[in-house]
């Protein structure tokens, strides 16, 4: 019964009139939203809407927080959404914006930090740096996207697990799912070897190459790769580009006027 009200609500919230203001943050802030159809561009614009509803933005270090900074977050945050039937990030709540690159303690020492450009907590916020998440957002053709890496993790960790694999088979039964699953774990886990051995003796990769720390983070930089640099990752890789591509439901490789640098 609370699902079926949750749905209701988000349906009137879609509903609702998207801002011109924030039409105008999007086609300034994220770099790949003329690249979208007309179509994407509603649906992603449905999807802020109910996103910046449920989820809320705390300054943090001085930050005064505004609709600039929520709207090119949370545009990018749906981006990962589209052609979905989304959770909206269930477990999250709270997302902690700060000016630019801040200290973090390490959760394994606590005697130890670290400068950080974001961080994601399954069942706490994510926390961003703001000059990234913008320039992220503008450059959308560069392969590093620090609010789509950490909402990836986001979507990793719906099954409870970082791991590097999401759930799949949105709507598919027990049996269907086997072989999505078998699958994946075929080509993320050859790819993700490749990219740490490519790394360890230094050869250039379309994937950051901090994806070879382990399967969550290797899973995090192929989405940024597949957003930012999808024809690259296509040629270099095309059956990751396709368990992404059948994961996210998109193809932007295929958007209209998309290109890599």
């Amino acid at each position: 019964m609370f699902g079926f009200f949750k749905k209701r609500r988000r349906e009137r919230i879609r509903r609702k009139t998207f801002p011109a203001e924030w039409v105008a943050i999007l086609e300034s802030n994220l770099g790949c939203y003329r690249q979208l159809s007309a179509a994407d561009r509603r649906e992603l614009q449905e999807h802020i809407l109910v996103f910046l509803n449920e989820k809320r933005f705390e300054g943090c270090g001085g930050l005064e927080m505004n609709d600039e900074i929520r709207v090119t977050i949370a545009a990018q945050a749906c981006l990962l959404l589209l052609h979905r039937e989304p959770a909206y990030y269930p477990t999250l709540r709270t997302i902690l914006v700060y000016p630019g690159s801040y200290l973090a303690k390490n959760p394994h020492d606590a005697d130890e930090q670290s400068h950080r450009l974001g961080e994601s907590w399954q069942y706490g916020p994510v926390v961003l740096a703001w000059d990234s998440s913008r320039r992220g957002g503008k450059n959308a053709f560069d392969g590093h996207n620090v609010v789509l890496h950490e909402f990836a993790h986001q979507l990793d960790q719906m099954d409870g697990a970082a791991d590097g694999a999401p759930p799949l088979g949105q709507g598919e039964d027990r049996e269907a799912r086997k072989p999505m699953y078998r699958s994946w774990a075929l080509v993320f886990s050859r790819e993700f070897e490749r990219l740490q051995l490519k790394a360890a003796k230094g050869k250039k990769t379309v994937i950051d190459q901090y994806g070879a720390t382990n399967p969550a983070e290797f899973f995090a930089t192929a989405t940024e790769a597949f957003f930012e640099k999808p024809k690259q990752l296509r040629k270099k890789t095309p059956e990751l580009y396709n368990e992404l591509q059948s994961y996210y439901r998109q193809d932007p490789a295929e958007w209209h006027g998309s290109r890599d640098r």
